[in-house]
């Protein structure tokens, strides 16, 4: 069991977020299974709050990219405070937003407050937020474990996505993640997670 948990965290270890993303296809079953995975996560109730909506129409990646990176736009002159700016500087974020076209897929999450029956009554979710959440993990676990990369997303606001995917208006967007395989050229950040000791307490 120690041997298990410990190679684990090493293969888990490796897992690095990625904003260089090649074009070459994915099978859509690799993403359905990944999704299955999602799926399995603990929820409020059982409610299972989520909608995973895959987008591969370039078409819809596109308008995606520039209403995202309208919102970047936006947020890089006039919502962060220079606290955040300085503190993204040494990852080179920006506005721009790329990977949104080149990956082959898109998951866009959707965390659901309520469900509505056929009558058009409203039927409240619960822990929405905590369990989308932990979908999500699951979701990112499972992408690394198919061999596949990915990068967490939060344009702000994302009401963006409900618009142009359609989406009912019981669903809200909670998290865009592209997905694919890492560009032949590909580089990430030279960043190190904290010690067990700073993020560990044993009573």
């Amino acid at each position: 069991m120690i041997t298990r948990s410990k190679k684990y965290f090493e293969w888990l270890h490796r897992r690095r977020p990625v904003r260089h993303f090649s074009d070459k296809p994915v099978a859509i079953e690799v993403i359905k299974n990944i999704i299955k995975a999602a799926s399995t996560a603990p929820s409020g109730a059982n409610k299972q709050p989520w909608t995973f909506c895959v987008v591969e129409t370039l078409e819809i990646k596109k308008k995606i990219r520039i209403a995202a990176e309208e919102e970047e736009q936006r947020s890089y002159n006039e919502r962060m405070s220079d606290a955040w700016l300085d503190d993204l500087k040494h990852l080179g974020t920006d506005a721009e937003k790329p990977f949104l076209e080149t990956a082959p897929y898109l998951i866009v999450v959707f965390k659901r407050p309520y469900e509505v029956d056929k009558d058009g009554k409203k039927h409240q979710n619960y822990y929405v937020n905590e369990s989308v959440g932990l979908a999500c993990g699951f979701l990112i676990s499972a992408i690394h474990n198919a061999g596949l990369v990915t990068l967490t997303h939060t344009p702000s606001p994302m009401r963006f996505l409900e618009k142009i995917l359609e989406r009912p208006s019981n669903e809200r967007a909670f998290l865009l993640l592209p997905v694919g395989y890492a560009a032949e050229k590909s580089y990430v950040p030279d960043i190190q997670r904290k010690l067990l000791e700073e993020v560990f307490k044993l009573y």
